[in-house]
């Protein structure tokens, strides 16, 4: 649109040089140009905070682990780490996670797919508790097809807890769901049973900390004030996940306006 955005962005380098002009980015290796995604890095410290592959079926077709393996090569080569989204297979995703290292992000994690990262009965698969142990960040990315309620439950039955929530929104699933909005995904993390304080800390504090910016994530005197007013209703209302599962919220978020730049901008 050419607006410049009032909001601080952040980006993650798509390792394909066509980006998502097409939704098979990863499916010809010659997309991939190291060259040329080194070259934006340098340019662009302070805007490009990680990298990002895209590795489902759909996104690398014939390529398999390739692409991933490459990106692993950019992720050293510029000190960046990578955040990698999962989905259907090939590639199977006891292939996937082992490629992942202290510090990247699995992003899509609950998605309710045959090629998630939960057996048939709910337990989380020995790549996914490794990853966990070594320090694979795990993030929401809920999507138009990557929450799954049931999948989420399983997770926090067992352990398994998101360090970062995040929506994956775009006008798509933000105007005909199941997204709609950051509130109505922190909303479904309540209504799943995690406090107040557990769910806020996923979209400030542990997330200023991964991105190294812990300003962002915090209210100081002496910071620039970064801040989501917002209130928490005690009335309930229907949520619904990727699946078309819905789930009856006894609190739920609303988005009141944000202090940003010194300015406040009402909702």
């Amino acid at each position: 649109s050419g607006r410049a955005a009032k909001t601080n962005l952040l980006a993650f380098l798509n390792i394909s040089r066509i980006g998502l002009q097409r939704v098979d980015e990863l499916s010809r290796l010659e997309w991939i140009d190291r060259g040329k995604a080194i070259e934006a890095v340098q340019a662009h410290p302070e805007l490009i905070v990680g990298l990002k592959a895209r590795i489902s079926r759909s996104v690398v077709k014939e390529s398999g682990l390739e692409p991933l393996r490459l990106a692993r090569g950019l992720s050293a080569d510029t000190g960046l780490p990578l955040m990698v989204h999962i989905g259907s297979a090939p590639p199977d995703i006891r292939d996937v996670i082992p490629l992942l290292e202290k510090g990247d992000i699995i992003t899509h994690y609950l998605n309710g797919k045959s090629n998630n990262l939960f057996d048939a009965d709910g337990r989380p698969l020995k790549v996914l508790t490794d990853a966990v142990r070594r320090g694979v960040h795990l993030d929401v990315g809920h999507g138009t097809a990557s929450f799954s309620f049931r999948v989420a439950e399983d997770a926090k039955r067992h352990g398994i807890h998101p360090d970062t929530i995040s929506t994956d929104i775009y006008r798509g699933n933000r105007l005909n769901g199941p997204v709609y909005s950051l509130a109505n995904v922190l909303s479904k993390f309540l209504s799943l049973g995690y406090s107040l304080e557990e769910t806020i800390s996923r979209v400030t504090v542990r997330a200023a900390q991964w991105l190294g910016r812990p300003e962002l994530g915090r209210i100081q005197v002496g910071d620039a004030a970064n801040l989501s007013l917002f209130t928490v209703s005690g009335e309930s209302a229907q949520l619904v996940d990727s699946e078309g599962v819905h789930r009856t919220a006894e609190q739920v978020i609303t988005t009141k306006g944000v202090v940003i730049h010194g300015e406040f901008i009402v909702f």
